[in-house]
């Protein structure tokens, strides 16, 4: 609590200590006035007023601006780098014309705003809420791939771990409505993220949400309701196929059939589907066609000079596609809340307070259904048993229908066997159920000062950040009784003459408390800034910050900290050429003593092409601009642990007997060596950007090439060192962690709009993508065959055994190298002996391909929207080329006692050698078959219709004077259609809920 008090107290005075060094303003009088396009449109972004050889940065609002000066003082006032207009200070009112890009607007990067003309290589904005109007989504970063390059994936330049901040605090994506968003930026290069420290090495997408300007109040209502419909399920056998099928298996392995011609033909007739089952868990009994999600959202905004707001409140419900027991009542529910208040307190000091509230409830059935339906065979047990097929003058079995808790719509009993006493079907029926709840409550304050009367263009602001997230898990579990039917025919008809009941019906009425989870994060920035403009021809900027994050998880001893000052300094002389420098000295409690800090230095030089005179004569080209960045960055995110530096000592008792004593004793073995030298990895970087604009912003172009390598990834590698730094008995090691491997990524980011006005109909055409090649370049590996060395091989290598088909015959098998996988028969896969020793075994394992992990080789997005009159047409499309992947889930890996699925139909027989495309079935091990090669490898290539939306606005003229200002309706699909060859695989989930489609109707409306 000590601790709290302190961090509390140095908070405080670093807020208040500003406001101390603010000099009083003497004899000076208030300049207000408002800068705006030629064509009368305010421009919002940020405005620079030259006052007495000093600069100021000016608190805008829709063009607005207000500063102090003495009445004889000359005002210019500049805006996105164009100077507008000179002035004597007056206090009437100024209206000022500009020529400059009305378009522009600030964007957030780290720890500072720029106009996003002004951006440097590796840096891309999303403007979600100018999206969100033609696009509605209910996920921050669906699509988004479409709108901007190098974001694939889920991660940024192939860099997984990236650091996601809102409103400048490190929080999960997923506590964030797509409603309450104003701004997404992706910082991607080493330049755009020094700021960050270690954290945010591997880059950062920067999130602002929605504040208020200075406006009457609005009032914006969203409505939506929509359904869920399955794209696809996995397709299995029925019982009387598979019972055959399992026969077969069973005679391939010298076994004696298990099933009946006799009971197999019962199955397959379906006459008395509870004496011979075939169950369907995707069947409409259990399963229904769609679900519905409803969501409603309420934004409240406004405000004056003095004070802006913003408020959000968001609801939204959503089901699942089962339909029977405790799981028809599944669905989950999100209740959030949001606030945004910025104040000017004076002409010289701003504050904001930001707060938000989550509430997210769950209920689900006590019963893995899905992941039952990939496994449970369907002739294994019935799931309901018929109380009508009971002997009616069995009174021992009525009995137990009378005793049982669980009589199903009053017809059933739960179905079950011995193996099956549990099972998905009886824990959905009885097993109770679970409330998932979860509370996150989410606050942060700012203070900005400027400081011009200290020292012109100095301001100072801090900001400061609390976020606590606490789930638990809410479960009543039932105890429940499963029957297996005893039938007879006697009376030339089925009926159950006994019943075997396996456990009991109970319900305690304990409720359980489990999985209590916590979280919290402290977040804290302080910072000064320098804005200089000196006789609009230099252009001075520099930030000093100290920030730091800690967040602490339940169960987790070390807190995860990030601490680090960063240092900015930027120039541009006539807005041509740039120059930015970014570094961050940081600390690490991963590391030993003297390891723990570094500094990290990145650069960035800019040349704005289009703005020299011997560009005067290209008439077609609006904007040109080329940047170069490089650096060093320091990251400790890779390193898994701490004390990973010292070395590990474990005591064993009873690590043999003394015969001499009769005692048994003990040793101490050791685990891991020391590196006292155990230092931070490297990201090394450069990269080369460039932006254009062309025939008056028609056509916009910006992409990135990039040459990054990490360096000093950490392992504990033995190859690195002699054999006798481990024994085998008493096992020990004294290898240490060390930094040694390597891994580079390199790759193209880019970003192409098109906008154009085809008679009527205004068209806007986008796409963007990155091709991304990575290359493992160092590795601590030790291989009898060059071809098995990682290094020189992408991060995500596929590696496998070269199939060569099937064994035809035993001849072929013995005229075959011998495989170390188990016995082999006719029909199983053959593989090529790489190296020619006469073995098959992992040696012979070869480079198949890229597995995509951080995304496919080549991702892109596409997006089109065409306007005419109120009417909206809007698509979008993602494409994925390059990757691999391995069948080998239990719906392709089948042997044993597995359920079959419908790729087993062209399994090899003597028969149907020359056409199989499956090996053999087998009921024993198959660790041959079922093994990484590329006879189970497949493409990922694929191309995805992710969404349409056709969208209608009323015209203003019908709402009339009434208090509705715009009313809008849309109607949208999302996850349509994909393209593949390989698109049955891709759209199916195997052990889990299927891939659905997604149909909205929606409604908007502004007061």
């Amino acid at each position: 609590m000590k601790k709290i008090n302190i961090k509390i107290g140095i908070t405080v005075l670093l807020m208040i200590l500003p406001m101390l060094l603010i000099a009083q303003n003497t004899e000076m009088i208030n300049v207000q006035g408002k800068v705006q396009s030629a064509n009368g449109e305010a421009v919002q972004g940020a405005i620079v007023a030259s006052v007495a050889d000093s600069t100021q940065t000016l608190t805008d609002s829709e063009g607005a601006f207000s500063l102090k000066a003495s009445a004889s003082n000359e005002i210019t006032i500049t805006a996105f780098g164009f100077i507008t207009q000179s002035f004597t200070a007056s206090a009437s009112p100024q209206n000022i014309s500009m020529e400059a890009d009305a378009d522009a607007q600030p964007v957030q990067i780290a720890y500072r705003k720029v106009n996003d003309d002004e951006l440097s290589g590796g840096v891309a904005v999303v403007n979600l809420s100018e999206i969100m109007e033609e696009n509605y989504i209910t996920y921050p970063l669906d699509g988004i791939e479409a709108f901007t390059g190098g974001f694939a994936a889920g991660n940024i330049w192939g860099l997984n771990d990236n650091l996601i901040l809102i409103d400048g605090v490190p929080r999960d994506v997923g506590s964030i409505m797509p409603t309450e968003i104003d701004q997404i930026t992706f910082l991607k290069g080493v330049s755009a993220v020094a700021l960050y420290g270690s954290r945010g090495a591997k880059g950062v997408i920067s999130i602002t949400t929605k504040h208020g300007k200075v406006h009457k109040q609005k009032v914006s209502v969203r409505a939506n309701t929509g359904i869920y419909t399955p794209k696809r399920y996995p397709k299995y056998l029925g019982s009387a196929e598979y019972m055959t099928l399992y026969n077969e298996a069973r005679t391939n392995d010298g076994l004696d059939p298990l099933y009946s011609d006799e009971d197999i033909y019962n199955h397959a007739t379906g006459d008395n589907p509870y004496r011979y089952p075939d169950v369907d868990y995707y069947s409409p009994e259990y399963v229904k066609d769609s679900y519905n999600r409803h969501d409603a959202t309420m934004e409240i905004s406004g405000g004056n000079e003095l004070a802006r707001y913003y408020t959000n409140v968001g609801f939204w419900t959503a089901g699942s596609l089962l339909n029977f027991g405790e799981a028809a009542d599944n669905q989950t529910q999100r209740f959030n809340l949001r606030g945004n208040v910025d104040i000017n307190l004076s002409d010289y000091i701003t504050c904001g307070i930001g707060a938000s509230a989550i509430y997210y409830n769950g209920r689900g059935a006590n019963a893995n259904y899905w992941g039952s339906a990939a496994t449970m065979r369907p002739n294994r047990f019935a799931p309901l048993i018929p109380i009508s097929m009971i002997e009616t003058t069995d009174e021992i079995t009525l009995q137990q229908v009378a005793n049982s808790n669980y009589v199903i719509d009053g017809q059933y009993l739960l179905g079950g066997s011995q193996l099956d006493q549990t099972n998905a079907f009886a824990s959905t029926y009885a097993g109770g159920y679970n409330k998932y709840n979860s509370r996150q409550f989410q606050f942060n304050t700012s203070i900005n000062a400027d400081l011009r009367n200290l020292l012109d263009g100095l301001s100072f602001n801090t900001n400061f950040g609390v976020d606590y997230q606490t789930s638990y898990n809410q479960s009543y579990n039932y105890n429940y009784a499963v029957y297996q039917p005893v039938w007879n025919n006697y009376a030339g008809y089925d009926q159950i003459s006994s019943l075997i009941k396996y456990g009991e019906d109970s319900k305690s009425g304990v409720q359980n408390i489990s999985d209590s989870w916590y979280a919290q994060t402290v977040s804290f920035s302080g910072q000064f800034n320098y804005l200089k403009n000196i006789g609009n021809r230099h252009h001075l900027s520099a930030n000093l910050i100290a920030a730091g994050f800690q967040q602490s998880f339940s169960e987790e001893y070390h807190r995860t900290s990030n601490v680090n000052l960063g240092l900015h300094l930027g120039y541009d002389f006539k807005g041509k050429y740039f120059i930015d420098f970014n570094g961050a000295l940081i600390h690490s409690a991963k590391l030993p003593d003297g390891e723990r800090k570094a500094f990290s230095p990145a650069a960035t030089l800019g040349w704005l092409i289009s703005e020299e005179d011997f560009m005067d004569g290209v008439a077609f080209i609006d904007h040109l601009k080329l940047s170069v960045s490089g650096g060093v960055l320091h990251t400790d995110l890779d390193i898994d642990g701490y004390y990973l530096y010292k070395s590990i000592y474990t005591q064993t008792d009873g690590a043999w007997y003394s015969w001499r004593d009769g005692a048994l004793n003990r040793t101490t073995d050791a685990r891991r060596g020391e590196n006292p030298d155990l230092t931070f990895a490297k990201r090394k970087e450069m990269s080369l950007g460039l932006e254009a604009s062309l025939l008056k912003r028609v056509i916009t172009f910006n992409g990135s090439f990039f040459i990054s390598e990490i360096t000093g990834n950490v392992v504990e590698a033995s190859v690195l060192y002699p054999s006798y730094f481990n024994t085998g008995w008493p096992v020990s090691s004294f290898t240490p962690v060390v930094n040694y491997n390597n891994d580079r990524r390199t790759g193209v980011d880019f970003n192409i709009n098109l906008n154009q006005n085809v008679g009527p109909v205004s068209l806007s055409w986008g796409v963007s993508g990155l091709y991304l090649n990575t290359k493992a370049t160092k590795r601590a590996e030790l291989f009898e065959d060059d071809y098995q060395y990682r290094e020189g091989k992408p991060l995500d290598a596929i590696y496998g055994l070269e199939n060569q088909g099937f064994y035809k015959d035993q001849a072929d098998i013995e005229n075959s190298p011998e495989s170390v996988f188990g016995q082999v028969s006719p029909g199983d896969i053959k593989y090529k002996d790489q190296n020619g020793d006469g073995v098959i075994d992992n040696k012979d394992e070869v480079y198949l391909g890229k597995a995509g992990w951080s995304g496919s080789p080549l991702n892109f997005g596409v997006h089109l929207s065409a306007r005419w009159r109120n009417l909206t047409l809007f698509a979008l499309a993602t494409g994925r080329f390059g990757a691999k992947a391995m069948k080998n889930n239990s719906y392709f890996w089948v042997d044993g006692e597995d359920k079959y699925s419908e790729v087993v139909r062209d399994r090899w027989t003597e028969e149907t050698s020359n056409a199989a495309t499956y090996p053999r079935l087998t009921t024993l091990n198959s660790s041959n078959n079922f093994r990484s090669s590329d006879f189970w490898l497949y493409s990922t290539n694929r191309f995805d219709l992710a969404k349409v939306q056709l969208s209608y606005q009323l015209p203003a003229g019908i709402l009339g004077k009434s208090m509705l200002k715009e009313l809008g309706v849309y109607i949208s699909g999302a996850n349509l259609l994909t393209l593949s060859p390989e698109r049955e695989i891709l759209e199916m989930n195997v052990g889990g809920a299927p891939q659905t489609r997604f149909y909205n109707l929606g409604i908007k409306a502004l007061f």
